[in-house]
């Protein structure tokens, strides 16, 4: 049954790169509306689409636009969704279907791009940080639903690890328990977000973006059910230092918990918070892991494409 098919638009360019065999990265929608003001939100989405093209793939934005799945924005409703801002629903898998029934708008997270992208055929999904396990978890059971999906969804994700206020050890071990690999970029210790130092070690290093490509399509061949997480380490010049933005972090959480802040409003809360404690450096460096990720996962779809037509010349034969 294909009835999602019903509620679901995928732009005629990457509809047509898709038939083709050509490289797509998906690329989420709450960073648009969630993740900086306009129009500095739209300005980031469309340079890294930009950045998608000339690492050689065709980007596809997804979000939910008046109740439909979209992918493959158009530059107006980037800007749309820009200038309405947090007034978008942050739309996670359980959002999906009231959106669509009723219509409305939707700033997709890692978990509902991840369907969406999985809906439309797309293997290769870019994003700055997924959202883990939180800290305190054995009491609130706060676990985003991204490693849920990363254990269901046929997507890889490109990130710049866990979000660093997260519970990282925590989160690692739920990812192994779903049995989802988790993979660094040229390293072997798990990036952090902000900083490429956290102290916990990833499953793999690989050294390339083929050696990516050819193991997500070794588990493709396999018929394994669920993603792949590729931990890209933020760009040194934009990395933060590791005790300094623990400290942050810290104070950060401190004040959520005393505020009484939880589930879903805890990550704007707390990223905003820390924008305002490092006098915006946070930000940037969010903006320059987000590019510096787009490159990677288009580097590692055109490999992928590569070697999907190179098996189905073999099969054909």
């Amino acid at each position: 049954m294909e009835n999602f098919k019903n509620y679901l638009e995928i732009s005629a360019e990457v509809q047509q790169a898709l038939d083709a065999g050509q490289p797509v990265v998906a690329l989420e929608s709450t960073i648009i509306s969630h993740g900086m003001p306009y129009p500095q939100n739209v300005e980031t989405a469309l340079n890294v689409e930009k950045i998608v093209r000339q690492n050689g793939a065709i980007p596809a934005t997804v979000a939910i636009i008046g109740g439909k799945l979209k992918v493959g924005l158009s530059k107006q409703e980037i800007t749309h969704l820009g200038k309405k801002g947090l007034d978008v629903i942050k739309a996670s898998r359980r959002d999906m279907p009231i959106l669509a029934t009723k219509g409305e708008d939707g700033a997709t997270t890692v978990a509902a791009t991840m369907i969406i992208a999985a809906f439309a055929g797309i293997s290769i999904f870019s994003t700055g940080g997924i959202g883990g396990v939180h800290r305190g978890a054995e009491t609130t059971m706060d676990i985003s639903a991204d490693l849920e999906e990363l254990a269901m969804t046929p997507v890889m994700v490109v990130c710049a690890g866990a979000k660093s206020i997260l519970d990282l050890g925590l989160t690692l071990e739920y990812l192994e328990t779903k049995g989802v690999a988790v993979l660094g970029y040229q390293t072997k210790e798990l990036p952090a977000f902000y900083t490429r130092e956290s102290g916990y070690y990833v499953d793999y290093r690989m050294d390339s973006p083929a050696e990516i490509a050819s193991a997500f399509k070794t588990k493709q061949d396999l018929g394994l059910k669920g993603g792949m997480l590729v931990t890209n380490p933020i760009p040194q010049q934009y990395a933060m230092e590791h005790d300094y933005i623990t400290a942050k972090i810290e104070e950060a959480v401190k004040e959520a918990n005393q505020l009484g802040i939880k589930g879903k409003e805890t990550t704007p809360f707390l990223l905003d918070k820390i924008k305002q404690i490092t006098s915006g450096t946070s930000l940037e460096a969010n903006i320059q892991l987000v590019y510096n990720n787009a490159a990677l996962a288009a580097q590692i779809a055109v490999q992928l494409s590569q070697m999907q037509h190179a098996s189905s010349l073999t099969f054909d034969l």
